[in-house]
C-alpha cells in the first residue's frame, strides 16, 4: 500500500525548525519534499548546533526524506527556475519575514498566477501585518512573550524555557494540519489558496484550558513545577535514587496510592479523604509523601504502584525514555547512515495509519545534492540549460566547483 501523500510534491523554502518541522511531518506520510535553499544554504546546516561528526542533528532531523536543490532567487533566471518548479508543485512553505516573499517576486500571487491550484502556505512570527511583523521570532522570544515561560518552573524562581522549542515546533505542527486542509479542499474546488500562521497565535492557542480560565475569569496562573493545582498528589516525588511521577485524580487512584505505600492509616485519613481536600491541606500532605518515598528506590516504588494500578511513571532522561518498551514495539526509532555524519538514529513519526509500515527514511541532503536531478526530471531541463543555469550563478549542485 502506499502512504496517504504519495503523489504530493512540496517545495520548501523553509528553514531551521518552524519551516522545515511540517515538511518533516508530511514527508513521513509520503510527500515529497523539495528544500530550495540558498546558495548558502538553510540556517539550521549550522554545525554548531547539536553536533554530529561536525553536521547539525538539528539539520538531520528536521530533513529525513528530503531534497535539496539550491536556487539563487535574487536572479531572474533562478526566480524562473523555481516558477517552473511551482507549476508542477502542490505546495510551496516558507517562513521568511513579512515581505521577503514580495521582495523576491515570488508571493502568493505570483506563485498562483503560475500554478492556480498551489497552496502557499506562510509561517510568521507574529503576522505578516501589524505592529510585531518584523520583531525578531526566536523559539525563546516566542515563548517568553506568549505566556508560557510565565507558567513554566517553580514557583518564585527565575521564569524556564520549555526544554523543547515549542514555539518553533508549533509552527511546523499547525502548519502541516493547514496543508493538509487546504489539500483537501481543493480536492473540492479545484483550488489552491494561501495560508498564513503565525508562531505567536500557535503558543497562544497551546495555551488551551489555562488560556480560557485568564480570558474567562481573570486569575493569572503560577508556574506549578510539576505540580497540579486542582489534583494531589500529581507531581514529581524524590526518591533513594531519582524520582518518580505519581497522579491520582481519581479517588481511587489515591486508595490504590494509599495501598501501595503501605501506611497505615492514611487513606482513612479524613485531613486528605478527598482531592479537594487533598488541595486544600497539601502544604502538609505533600512533605509527608515525600518523607515516605524518599525511603525506597524507583524501581521498588514502580513495581509496587504497578501492582496496584497507580497513574505512576519514573521520571526519565533520553536514555532510559527510548529504552522503554513501547519506544521499540511502536518503531519509534528510526536511522538512515549519512555519508558525513554516519550513522543516524532519531525519533521516528507516531501517527501509525492503517496497515502500512513505516516508511524508511532517507538522509537529510547536502546543500544542492538533487539540484541537476531534480530540474532534469521534473523540469526536463537538458544538460545545456543547467550548464547555463550554473555558469550565471542561478543554480548549485553539490560537488560543483
Amino acid at each position: 500500500m502506499s502512504l496517504p501523500l504519495d503523489g504530493v510534491r512540496i517545495l520548501e523554502l523553509g528553514q531551521i525548525i518552524a519551516g522545515t518541522y511540517g515538511g518533516q511531518i508530511l514527508s513521513d506520510m509520503g510527500a515529497e519534499v523539495i528544500k530550495i535553499e540558498a546558495p548558502s544554504g538553510d540556517l539550521g546546516r549550522n554545525p554548531s548546533v547539536a553536533p554530529i561528526n561536525d553536521v547539525s542533528g538539528l539539520f538531520l532531523t528536521f530533513n529525513r526524506n528530503k531534497k535539496s536543490v539550491v536556487i539563487n532567487m535574487k536572479t531572474k533566471e533562478g526566480r524562473e527556475t523555481f516558477l517552473d518548479l511551482v507549476k508542477c508543485a502542490d505546495v510551496v512553505v516558507d517562513n521568511f519575514r513579512s515581505g521577503v516573499m514580495q521582495r523576491l517576486g515570488i508571493d502568493y500571487d505570483v506563485l498562483s498566477a503560475s500554478n492556480p491550484k498551489i497552496i502557499h502556505c506562510s509561517i510568521t512570527g507574529f503576522g505578516s501585518e501589524g505592529e510585531y511583523k518584523n520583531y525578531p521570532a526566536l523559539d525563546i522570544i516566542i515563548q517568553a512573550i506568549s505566556g508560557h515561560m510565565a507558567i513554566t518552573g517553580e514557583s518564585d524562581r527565575p521564569p524556564v524555557r520549555l526544554g523543547i522549542p515549542l514555539a518553533d515546533l508549533s509552527g511546523g505542527l499547525f502548519s502541516s494540519q493547514g496543508i493538509l486542509a487546504a489539500l483537501y479542499e481543493r480536492e473540492k474546488t479545484g483550488k489552491g489558496q494561501y495560508i498564513e500562521l503565525s508562531m505567536f497565535d500557535a503558543m497562544l492557542s497551546l495555551l488551551t484550558y489555562m488560556g480560557t480560565a485568564w480570558l474567562s475569569n481573570g486569575v493569572l496562573p503560577k508556574p506549578p513545577g510539576s505540580s497540579h493545582e486542582y489534583s494531589v498528589p500529581w507531581q514529581a516525588f524524590p526518591t533513594k535514587d531519582s524520582y518518580v511521577v505519581v497522579a491520582t485524580r481519581e479517588e481511587i487512584s489515591w486508595e490504590r496510592f494509599c495501598d501501595a505505600l503501605g501506611v497505615d492509616g492514611l487513606f482513612a485519613n479524613t485531613t486528605y479523604k478527598t482531592n479537594a481536600l487533598r488541595v486544600k491541606n497539601r502544604s502538609t500532605l505533600i512533605p509527608l509523601l515525600e518523607s515516605i518515598l524518599a525511603q525506597e528506590t524507583t524501581n521498588y516504588w514502580m513495581a509496587r504502584f504497578r501492582d496496584n494500578e497507580v497513574p505512576a511513571s519514573p521520571v526519565n532522561n533520553l536514555d532510559l525514555a527510548f529504552a522503554e518498551p513501547p519506544a521499540v514495539e511502536n518503531k519509534m526509532v528510526i536511522e538512515y547512515v549519512h555519508s558525513q555524519a554516519g550513522l543516524i538514529r532519531m525519533p521516528g513519526y507516531p501517527v501509525k495509519i492503517g496497515d502500512i509500515d513505516s516508511k524508511i527514511c532517507t538522509p537529510a541532503p547536502l546543500l544542492g545534492e538533487h539540484t541537476d536531478e531534480v530540474l532534469a526530471d521534473l523540469l526536463s531541463y537538458g544538460a545545456g540549460r543547467i550548464k547555463e543555469l550554473k555558469s550565471v550563478g542561478a543554480i548549485h549542485n553539490q560537488g560543483d566547483k
